[in-house]
């Protein structure tokens, strides 16, 4: 089973969404699919204050494929188009690592992630596992963030502006939206924001 994680957000404005969401499924994600220890890429959707917003998320083999030698190099070596929009992409925020616990291996067509400190993890755990027993709950998951490998300085991480990470992030999939807002209730998360799945990727 996949050990690892990349999670992936920014904002783009609405006049250069179609042109992201081409580059997206058309390169960036095969692209990425093609680099050894990427397993699957997901992308997710919201609205926030008139622009998309957007979650990718990859599974990896394990946690060090984030700072392997092969991702950095692609990371490094950015292709022409991924050259044309990375300086388009805002409130850009990045951080892969390792999944500490997952209940249920289903995944839904929308999920909320829950962004916390290193020292909450304990909490988060114990909440996770009761929150994913919900009606219409695919799964909850936690992973926390390799800083080191996640914050390696790259070519491609020189061309956005105000790059940022996190430490740890509840992942809560439902079948609904409904039940996220449930579970977002229970965990008194502060950010409310529910994405809805639009594309999926494994590789062959």
């Amino acid at each position: 089973m996949a050990q690892g994680f990349l999670a992936i957000w920014s904002d783009v404005d609405l006049a250069d969404e179609t042109d992201y969401l081409h580059w997206l499924t058309r390169e960036h994600v095969q692209e990425r699919l093609s680099i050894p220890g990427f397993l699957a890429g997901r992308i997710f959707r919201a609205e926030a204050e008139g622009r998309g917003r957007f979650l990718i998320f990859y599974r990896l083999r394990d946690a060090g494929v984030v700072g392997s030698e092969a991702y950095l190099a692609r990371l490094n070596a950015p292709t022409p188009w991924s050259q044309t929009i990375m300086p388009k992409l805002k409130n850009f925020m990045r951080g892969g690592g390792r999944i500490l616990q997952e209940s249920g291996e289903a995944a839904g067509g929308y999920a909320a992630p829950v962004l916390f400190s290193r020292a909450q993890i304990s909490n988060y755990l114990a909440a996770a596992g009761e929150i994913a027993k919900a009606d219409r709950m695919a799964a909850t998951r936690i992973f926390e963030v390799d800083s080191a490998s996640s914050g390696i300085a790259t070519n491609e991480k020189s061309m956005r502006a105000g790059d940022r990470s996190f430490e740890a992030m509840l992942f809560l999939e439902s079948l609904d939206a409904d039940v996220l807002a449930s579970g977002l209730a229970v965990m008194e998360a502060e950010d409310h924001t529910i994405y809805r799945q639009i594309f999926a990727l494994s590789r062959g």
